[in-house]
C-alpha cells in the first residue's frame, strides 16, 4: 500500500490496518534532532505520508500605520504575490516520475488569520464587534482574492487536497461567538471548499482552539479532514465518537503535557492509545496536535516516530 493510498483511506474513513502519518517539526527541532539523522534531511528522516507541494500566494505589502493604529484604516490594503508558477511547473513534473505520497498544498493564515495579519487580532476583534461592516468587507475581500490564487494551481491533477487554516479557537471556547462566525467567516469559507471540492480535491482544515460549536458547520460545509485537534482543547474521544463517519482527524496526542513532560515509554503508551481509539473506522491521520517544539526531548520525538513507523494498530478492532 503507498502512502496515498493509506491517506486516501483514511479520508474516505474506510478501515484499514496501515494508519499514516504527518508530523511537523520547528526548524529549532530539526537543529537538535540532525546530528542523529545520518546527514538526511528533514524530509527524508520524518518520511511522512503526505508531500507538502508549495505553491504561489499572496501577501500584504507595506501597509501604512494607520492599519494597526487606526479604528478604520484610510489607506488600501496593498498586496504582493509570493512564489512562481515556473517552480510549481518544475515540482510537479518531479512529482509524476517518483511520487507516491499524497500531495497536499498547506495555506496557513488563509482568511480570518489574513485579516488579523493585517490589523493585529485585537484590532480586528474590535472591528468585528465594533465595525462589523468593514469586517465583513475586507472578510470578503480576502476571499475574492483567495479564490483567484486557489485556481491558479487546482487544475493540477498531482494536487490531491488543499489546507486552508485561521485560528478561530481559543484553549476553552471560540474567539467570537458561533453566530458572527456564521455570519462572517463561513460563507467566505464555504465558497473556497465548494471550489476545492469541484476540482476534486479533499478540503483540509487547520483552526488551534476549541472550536467544538461549529464542528457541525464544518461537516455540513464538507470539511474532509481537521487539524490539530487539541486533546487540551477538546475532548477528542468524544469528537471521535460524534463525527466518526464525517471527519478525519489530524493530529490529537499532546504537545503541552505528553511530549513534554513524559518519559519516551510513556510517549509510546499515549501515542499508542491516541492511534488506537482514533483509528477505529479509518478516518485518523497519525501526529502530533502542533509541530514539534525544541523543548520536547530528542528522545520523546524518537519514541513518537517510533509508533508513526509501525504502521500498523494493535490490539484493536477496525470497525465500531
Amino acid at each position: 500500500m503507498t502512502s496515498r493510498e493509506s491517506v486516501k483511506l483514511a479520508i474516505g474513513h474506510v478501515p484499514s490496518i496501515r494508519v499514516p502519518y504527518v508530523i511537523d517539526l520547528c526548524d529549532e527541532t530539526w537543529e537538535k534532532l540532525r546530528p542523529f539523522t545520518e546527514s538526511k534531511s528533514a524530509v527524508e528522516f520524518l518520511d511522512n505520508d503526505v508531500f507538502d507541494l508549495p505553491v504561489p500566494w499572496w501577501n500584504w505589502d507595506r501597509l501604512g500605520k494607520d492599519w494597526k493604529e487606526q479604528a478604520t484604516p484610510s489607506s488600501q490594503a496593498s498586496v504582493r504575490g509570493t512564489g512562481n508558477y515556473w517552480d510549481l511547473e518544475e515540482m510537479v513534473k518531479k512529482l509524476k516520475d517518483k511520487h507516491d505520497k499524497y500531495v497536499l498544498v498547506r495555506i496557513y493564515g488563509s482568511h480570518f488569520e489574513k485579516a488579523n495579519f493585517a490589523r493585529g487580532i485585537e484590532n480586528f476583534l474590535g472591528d468585528i464587534a465594533g465595525d462589523r461592516e468593514f469586517a465583513g468587507k475586507f472578510l470578503r475581500k480576502i476571499i475574492e482574492k483567495n479564490m483567484v490564487m486557489l485556481e491558479n494551481f487546482l487544475n493540477y491533477k498531482e494536487i490531491d487536497g488543499v489546507l486552508l487554516g485561521s485560528d478561530w479557537g481559543a484553549q476553552n471556547n471560540l474567539l467570537m461567538s458561533p453566530a458572527i462566525w456564521r455570519k462572517l467567516i463561513k460563507p467566505g469559507e464555504k465558497k473556497e471548499y465548494d471550489l476545492i471540492h469541484s476540482y476534486g480535491k479533499d478540503v483540509w482544515l487547520h483552526s488551534c482552539g476549541n472550536i467544538t460549536e461549529i464542528i457541525p458547520d464544518l461537516v455540513e460545509m464538507g470539511v474532509d479532514v481537521l487539524n490539530p485537534v487539541q486533546p487540551e482543547a477538546m475532548d477528542i474521544s468524544v469528537l471521535k465518537q460524534t463525527y466518526n463517519k464525517n471527519l478525519t482527524f489530524w493530529g490529537g496526542i499532546g504537545t503541552q503535557h505528553v511530549l513534554l513532560r513524559s518519559t519516551p515509554d510513556e510517549v509510546k503508551k499515549e501515542a499508542r492509545r491516541i492511534r488506537n481509539m482514533m483509528a477505529v473506522n479509518g478516518g485518523y491521520i497519525f501526529s502530533p496536535s502542533q509541530s514539534v517544539q525544541a523543548d520536547v526531548p530528542v528522545e520523546n520525538v524518537f519514541a513518537l516516530l517510533e509508533v508513526a513507523r509501525e504502521g500498523r494498530m494493535e490490539e484493536v478492532r477496525l470497525t465500531l
